[in-house]
């Protein structure tokens, strides 16, 4: 009865995650969408149409999702759209100017991420104005070891949080370029430490590649922006992408008050 008793709460926190976890797939899908119906939206999360009921009954007690039409379809809720207005990073907002100009002389889609521990999250991003280029989406989060925004913020961090970051990281292969070993991703944050620029090859997604440079908060937060490019137009830009990115950053840093790691 005891070990029944130690046991149990430890189930529940379980339940508890996979149904936060469940919630926040059922409120990516809705993303971008004028209503779906609930064998839609269990379709598109792969969960029985009981449990998105269920889950989807609750989101609807908060306003996180509402009903778009008489027959039930649903989109998200106006409580979201209270609670987005009410986030603000402010190294994003000192950027953003920046990050714009950036954009507008190269053409390119300009990202701003921040670590948030063993994972890069996107805050702001410029789209570029080819029409061929790399978009993804404020509040994506990306692997550190393997992207170009991921691994200019792991050379940012000093040697006590760099071994620490690597007992909890996996270094997982995205694709046949990834890094796959601590010894190889040690030698490249050095060559970034050097170069001040960190570059992503075709490492996380083939077809895109990427320029990145970290730089560092008002309050020490590390953040990195970057110029994520298809691969086909990469190579023959580069020079002038790393150029730009360092005139960049040297502009925002000096407004950061220059703290660099």
């Amino acid at each position: 009865m005891v070990e029944h008793l130690k046991t149990k709460p430890k189930a529940r926190d379980r339940n508890g995650v996979q149904v936060i976890a469940r919630a926040a797939e059922i409120l990516r899908a809705l993303e971008g969408s004028n209503g779906m119906s609930l064998g839609q939206l269990a379709g598109r999360v792969s969960l029985p149409k009981s449990t998105v009921q269920r889950i989807t009954n609750a989101l609807d007690s908060e306003n996180f999702v509402v009903s778009a039409s008489p027959g039930g379809r649903l989109r998200l809720g106006p409580a979201l759209v209270r609670i987005a207005h009410s986030i603000r990073f402010p190294i994003a907002d000192t950027a953003r100017p920046y990050l714009r100009e950036l954009s507008e002389k190269t053409g390119e889609t300009v990202d701003l991420a921040i670590l948030d521990g063993e994972k890069a999250v996107f805050v702001e991003q410029i789209p570029g104005s080819h029409r061929l280029r790399a978009v993804s989406a404020i509040g994506v989060s990306f692997p550190l070891h393997c992207t170009a925004n991921g691994k200019a913020m792991l050379a940012a961090l000093d040697a006590e949080e760099l071994s620490r970051m690597k007992k909890r990281m996996i270094l997982t292969a995205f694709t046949e370029n990834s890094i796959r070993s601590w010894e190889k991703l040690e030698q490249e944050i050095l060559r970034i430490r050097e170069a001040g620029l960190a570059y992503d090859r075709e490492e996380h997604s083939m077809g895109i590649s990427a320029i990145g440079t970290a730089i560092i908060g008002f309050e020490g937060e590390i953040a990195a922006i970057t110029i994520p490019t298809p691969t086909v137009r990469f190579a023959k830009k580069e020079p002038e992408l790393a150029k730009a990115l360092k005139l960049c950053r040297d502009a925002v840093d000096r407004i950061l008050g220059g703290r660099r790691q």
